[in-house]
Parts: C-alpha cells; sequence; structure tokens
C-alpha cells in the first residue's frame, strides 16, 4: 500500500496591510516624489527670502531651564535632517488625485502662515558656539538652514502636522501598534533634535508642537474622506 500523498506546503500570506501599504506607496509613486520636492523647494524660496529679508526688527528667543537640561547632541543632526524624508510619508500613503491636492493645500496653509508669522515677528536663536562648525553636517546645516526663521518651529510644526496624518494612515490599512509607535517615536526624535543641534530653543519648539497641531486638527475635520480606502 502506498503512502497518501502530503498536499504540498503553501506559503503563508502576506497580512493585508502590508499589501495594501505597498499599493498605496507604488500608485503615482513618480507625482509624489516630484511633487514633494518641488513643494519642499517652494518652500525654501520663501524660507530664505524672509529670512534674509527681514522687514522688522528681530528678537532673540530665550533659552528656558528646560534648554539646560537637553544636551547638544551632533548625532542629533541625523534625525533632524531626517525631516526632509518624513514629510513625503503621509502623502506617499494617498492613492487619488483629490487627496493630494487637499493635503498638499493644508500643508501649504501651515507654511505660508509660518512664514507669514517670521515676516511680522522675525525671530531668531542665540548663536551656536563656533567650534560646532567643524563637525560633520553643521558648516552645511549653517548654511542652508539659519538661526532665523525661529518662533514658531516650522520643522517641528510639519513634523507633527506629518505624524498625524501618518497615524491615521495607518490606521485606516489595519497596521500594527509597532509601526504606528515608530511613527510616534520618529516625530519625538525630530522634535528633540531640533534643540540637541541648537537649531531651536524649547519655547520656539512648543509654539511649532501649537501650529502643527492647530492645522492638523482643522485638516482633519474638514477633510475627512482624504483617508479613503479602496472597497469602502
Amino acid at each position: 500500500m502506498q503512502p497518501a500523498a502530503v498536499p504540498p506546503r503553501t506559503q503563508a500570506a502576506s497580512p493585508p496591510w502590508r499589501a495594501e501599504l505597498a499599493d498605496r506607496i507604488l500608485s503615482r509613486l513618480l507625482l509624489k516624489v516630484v511633487g514633494v520636492s518641488a513643494f519642499i523647494g517652494l518652500f525654501f524660496q520663501g524660507y530664505f527670502h524672509t529670512l534674509r529679508n527681514p522687514v522688522y526688527p528681530v528678537t532673540t528667543m530665550p533659552f528656558t531651564p528646560v534648554d539646560a537640561w537637553i544636551a547638544f547632541v551632533p548625532w542629533a543632526i541625523v534625525p533632524y535632517l531626517s525631516l526632509w524624508f518624513y514629510v513625503g510619508i503621509a502623502p506617499g500613503l494617498l492613492l487619488r488625485w483629490r487627496d493630494l491636492l487637499l493635503y498638499g493645500a493644508w500643508a501649504t496653509a501651515l507654511c505660508v502662515g509660518g512664514l507669514a508669522i517670521f515676516h511680522f515677528w522675525p525671530t531668531e536663536v542665540p548663536a551656536r558656539a563656533p567650534e560646532t562648525a567643524s563637525l560633520p553636517g553643521f558648516a552645511l546645516l549653517a548654511g542652508v538652514d539659519g538661526a532665523g526663521n525661529a518662533c514658531p518651529s516650522l520643522h517641528v510644526a510639519t513634523a507633527v502636522f506629518t505624524a498625524t496624518w501618518v497615524e491615521r494612515l495607518l490606521r485606516t490599512v489595519g497596521a500594527p501598534g509597532a509601526l504606528r509607535a515608530l511613527n510616534l517615536v520618529w516625530l519625538l526624535a525630530i522634535a528633540w533634535s531640533t534643540v540637541a543641534v541648537r537649531q531651536h530653543v524649547v519655547l520656539d519648539v512648543a509654539a511649532g508642537l501649537a501650529w502643527g497641531l492647530l492645522f492638523a486638527a482643522l485638516s482633519h475635520r474638514l477633510s475627512p474622506g482624504i483617508a479613503w480606502r479602496p472597497g469602502r
């Protein structure tokens, strides 16, 4: 008597959330990369103009006791610069033209509003110690992202705005808690890095947090369909 045939092993199917994340990332990928890059480029044009042409007296933001607790950490420049990748994640997970346009409109409103504040109330942070210029990346940082346009920190504001939308989109696709926790950790690392590299003071961060939460709340309330999920 011959032994019974053993059925072939089937490869475990990937969790549905992985497939949907992949679909979202690949959908209109070139458009998203070009669009986000163009948005960042246009933002820096306005940023540099307000930075280099202050109309009103520039206010130096004061240190607080909390600033003294946060040490200068040279490697914090890595999470600091990671913002420019991080801001592309939320639009990278959108599917429809309408969603991308709405998200871009809210992000534009946040940034233009911030630049308007810098126009009427230009601020700066105290200069870093001269020896920091010799550290890797800091000379470039000083040349590209100056000490002005400090409060509110748009670095923090855009990170907060992005984080809320990434959280919403991850929940929409049913992503696990670990991935959503990573999103929160990334946001906190960016916010901490702005002070740890002495690019901002804590008051700038607090104002940036409030500014980012304001536009996040408005965008979530007034654009409920952006997180649209296929089949729903």
